[in-house]
């Protein structure tokens, strides 16, 4: 029981916390596995890898999973050591899914509408356009049965998912010209992940998915004419002001973005439960 607690704080309230200001209910998440299938051990040292879709050290997105290393290394009492890689540095930002599926690297840490092309279903455990806040998501996921759903999509790909932080609700995007009507929407090239992405699509519009660490260049040669990111506080990082003349809000397309922890599940299965200790 000690066990279950500790990986729902682990999963949940340390990296919603460290994210972006999202917190939500940990209590309730049982997640670890019963038994392990491949114990360990009893006093080895476990090495993981964890992948993201973000550079390194970015603010906030980048930071996070760097946080929650940290707490792993601490309430483990040094047993579990996870190494935090940018994208990029193993593999390309929005291959994190196959990575962790792989076995490339143990976990993940990126967002689940990035893998619609896996199954669109993805696409409802990260935002859902004019939909659930960030409060309203982690209820649905700890409280309402969302993980359960969550865990038997990504089953059948040999990953274990957890919710990973909030964007909260986002800005609506930077963009090249004014936008004054739907009209305005129609040819326009914007880089927009997920359902959102549909929404612009059925308004003659041109969605396209571009890594983070890519968008400055993307808006400023013309690639695109258009893109959503997080808020200003993300966006000055990446210098988006840059690039483009007009800011929008709100983010109509991610009103509580929810980002992913995903884990490998042989990885998973094969932690021992004597890793775990409840820290001081």
């Amino acid at each position: 029981m000690k066990r279950r607690k500790l990986i729902a704080a682990l999963g949940v309230g340390a990296a919603g916390a460290v994210v972006a200001g999202c917190s939500g209910p940990t209590e309730e998440l049982t997640c670890a596995p019963e038994t392990s299938t491949n114990p360990v051990s009893e006093k080895e040292t476990i090495n993981w890898k964890l992948i993201t879709s973000w550079p390194k050290n970015f603010p906030g997105l980048g930071t996070a999973p760097e946080r929650f290393a940290e707490m792993v290394n601490t309430m483990s009492a040094g047993r579990l050591n996870i190494k935090v890689y940018g994208a990029g540095e193993i593999v390309p930002a929005l291959e994190v899914f196959d990575g962790v599926q792989s076995g490339t690297a143990e976990m993940g840490h990126s967002g689940a509408y990035y893998w619609k092309g896996k199954n669109p279903a993805t696409q409802f455990f990260t935002a859902v356009p004019f939909g659930l806040n960030a409060q309203e998501m982690s209820s649905w996921l700890h409280n309402g049965g969302g993980q359960e759903l969550w865990d038997e999509l990504y089953s059948g790909f040999n990953l274990k998912p957890f919710a990973g932080g909030s964007t909260g609700v986002q800005m609506a995007g930077w963009f090249n010209r004014k936008i004054e009507s739907l009209d305005d929407l129609k040819g326009l090239k914007m880089r927009i992940p997920g359902l959102g992405g549909e929404v612009l699509k059925r308004l003659g519009g041109s969605p396209v998915n571009v890594p983070g660490g890519e968008l400055f260049t993307a808006l400023q040669t013309g690639s695109i004419d258009a893109t959503e990111w997080i808020g200003p506080y993300n966006d000055m990082a990446f210098g988006l002001y840059k690039a483009a003349k007009y800011y929008y809000y709100p983010g109509w397309h991610e009103p509580g973005s929810t980002l992913e922890f995903t884990v490998n599940l042989d990885a998973w299965n094969a932690l021992p439960v004597t890793i775990w200790r409840l820290s001081s």
